[in-house]
This record gives structure tokens, C-alpha cells and sequence, in this order.
């Protein structure tokens, strides 16, 4: 099974949930990769089971870096279907559209036919930090990491 956690940073606060995220994982699969979306081709996209993505807030959107991706992915609509997939952003503040920054990464995931976990007790739709991850939102990034690869280990293996 194999696992990609990507993201896009410009202040560093969005790396940092990727990489509780990442703990989160290893805490149920040894294995998994940690890239910058700069850094991943859109046929790379085909090699990963599950499929992770994270941006900061830009005007309730993700990132244009990240849609960039999702743009170029196009070439393997379909590709992806029954992949899970999952969403985490940091923004500027609360109410500063956060929720659908989500929405818009998972948006693109559900249009390629990839499988969202939603979740009952946490961040619903995925993890949402307030500028830098305080303890609580890096704990919450570990959690969804834990219980996104709890599924996949699930679906995958």
C-alpha cells in the first residue's frame, strides 16, 4: 500500500500539519511519502493508494499551486477512481475559509471518483489549523493521519 501526504507552504504552517499527518500514518504503516506539490507529477498520482493533500487558505480556495496539479491531473480522469483521499489547510483566521478550502481538494478528489472519509468526533471534513498548528490542531492532524491509513490498511490490504 502506498501513501502520499502532499502540500503546498509558503509560511511553513501547512508543512507542519503534513507532517503530524505523517506521524499519524506511521502509527498504523511504516511506509509513506511526504512531497511538496511543486515536487509531484501528475502520473506520479497513479502509484498511490491514498492520496493527501494540503494548502493554506487563498480566498476560501486551495492554493494555485495545488489547483495547478489537480488542473494537470486531468489526463488521468478516471485514473483515480477508488483512491482515498483526504484534505487539511491552515488559514488565517477562523471563519477565514477554512471548511472550504477543504471542500474545493475534495471537490476535485470526489470528480476523479476517489473515496473521502468524513469524521464524527474531529475536524469533519479535515484539519484546519489557525496559522501556525497550536497542540490541539497538530493532535487533530495525527488523529486523521491514524485514521485515514486505519481505512486504507482496510480497503488496500
Amino acid at each position: 500500500m502506498k501513501i502520499l501526504v502532499g502540500y503546498y507552504s509558503r509560511t511553513g504552517n501547512t508543512k507542519k500539519m503534513a507532517e503530524s499527518i505523517v506521524k499519524g500514518i506511521k502509527k498504523e504503516i511504516d511506509t509513506v511519502a511526504l512531497k511538496e506539490v511543486k515536487d509531484i507529477e501528475p502520473d506520479e498520482l497513479l502509484n498511490y493508494d491514498v492520496l493527501i493533500f494540503g494548502s493554506p487558505t487563498y480566498y476560501g480556495t486551495m492554493a494555485g499551486e495545488l489547483k495547478k496539479l489537480f488542473d494537470d491531473s486531468v489526463r488521468h480522469h478516471g485514473k483515480l477512481e477508488g483512491k482515498l483521499g483526504g484534505a487539511f489547510t491552515s488559514s488565517g483566521m477562523m471563519a477565514g475559509g477554512g471548511e472550504t478550502t477543504i471542500f474545493s481538494i475534495l471537490e476535485a478528489m470526489m470528480i476523479h471518483g476517489m473515496i473521502i472519509k468524513g469524521d464524527a468526533h474531529l475536524s469533519h471534513y479535515g484539519p484546519v489549523a489557525i496559522g501556525k498548528p497550536n497542540p490541539d490542531a497538530a493532535e487533530h492532524c495525527i488523529k486523521y493521519g491514524q485514521k485515514i491509513a486505519r481505512l486504507a490498511k482496510r480497503l488496500f490490504k
